[in-house]
């Protein structure tokens, strides 16, 4: 596995002197720490886990922002138990994220496993705003907290988004 802080260090759940002083300088956040040990103890029973690339791991409001390789992704997806075993270790909801994407990507990997229809950026007044549209229709069972999807894309990607869906 590779993770953001030493194999070692995610392995036995203590930092060496060098990842700490990379959470102190703010290089890796605690979360990032806490999703390397999490993912290595889960990599130690599940075979699947363990060849994932762990790249980094954002926290907000108790919502675990977790950026691993593309096949990692596709893995998880592909496997509701291991999805669940995840979900299961984390205190709060997972997205999964693919590192270093596009935000156009990123946004659609929030919404998995719906489709979104167009991504679009607009500027108004100097200010960016970006739409996604949503297949479907919204109803009270739609899977996504879409609330929850505007705050992350706003903290994480400093992005504006507005959703709206393909039948009003």
């Amino acid at each position: 596995m590779i993770f953001p802080i030493c194999g070692f260090d995610a392995k036995n759940a203590v930092l060496c002197p060098q990842c700490e002083g990379k959470v102190d300088s703010g290089v890796l956040t605690k979360a990032d720490v806490d999703a390397s040990i999490t993912l290595a103890r889960i990599g130690k029973t599940s075979k699947e886990i363990e060849n994932f690339s762990l790249y980094s791991c954002k926290e907000f409001q108790g919502n675990f922002i977790i950026s691993l390789a593309k096949n990692d992704i596709m893995i998880i997806r592909q496997s509701r138990t291991l999805y669940r075993l995840l979900q299961d270790q984390f205190k709060e909801k997972i997205w999964l994220v693919e590192a270093d994407e596009t935000d156009k990507k990123f946004i659609e990997d929030l919404f998995f496993p719906t489709k979104i229809l167009a991504i679009n950026v607009v500027w108004a007044k100097g200010i960016q705003k970006t739409k996604a549209i949503v297949a479907g229709k919204w109803t009270p069972k739609f899977p996504i907290d879409t609330k929850k999807v505007i705050e992350i894309v706003k903290n994480i990607r400093n992005l504006d988004i507005e959703i709206e869906f393909e039948d009003k």
